[in-house]
């Protein structure tokens, strides 16, 4: 069953373009891991600082093992979350 993540990022506007550079190589290397089957970012419309990431997995297990991944860790977790100022994440599965 397949596995949606959505996620709506938030950083100050002076971090927006470390924040955009980190997302992009995120996007790329994400890409190449077998249960990913979507990667989109997205800048929000007039809200600066705001960007909106659309994922897709095989199943959620693919998604855990996203999350486990040496690049989450390194460009998410290290480098995105500490700029952020807000986030909220929706997850979905496909009926």
């Amino acid at each position: 069953m397949a596995y949606a993540v959505v996620a709506h990022y938030r950083c100050a506007p002076a971090d927006e373009t470390a924040v955009r550079a980190a997302l992009l190589k995120m996007r790329e290397q994400t890409r190449a891991e077998p249960a990913n089957e979507a990667y989109e970012v997205h800048a929000v419309a007039d809200e600066p600082g705001g960007f909106l990431l659309y994922e897709r997995y095989t199943d959620r297990a693919g998604f855990e093992a996203h999350k486990a991944a040496e690049h989450f860790q390194e460009l998410i977790v290290a480098m995105v979350w500490p700029l952020l100022t807000d986030r909220s994440v929706t997850f979905a599965e496909s009926v």
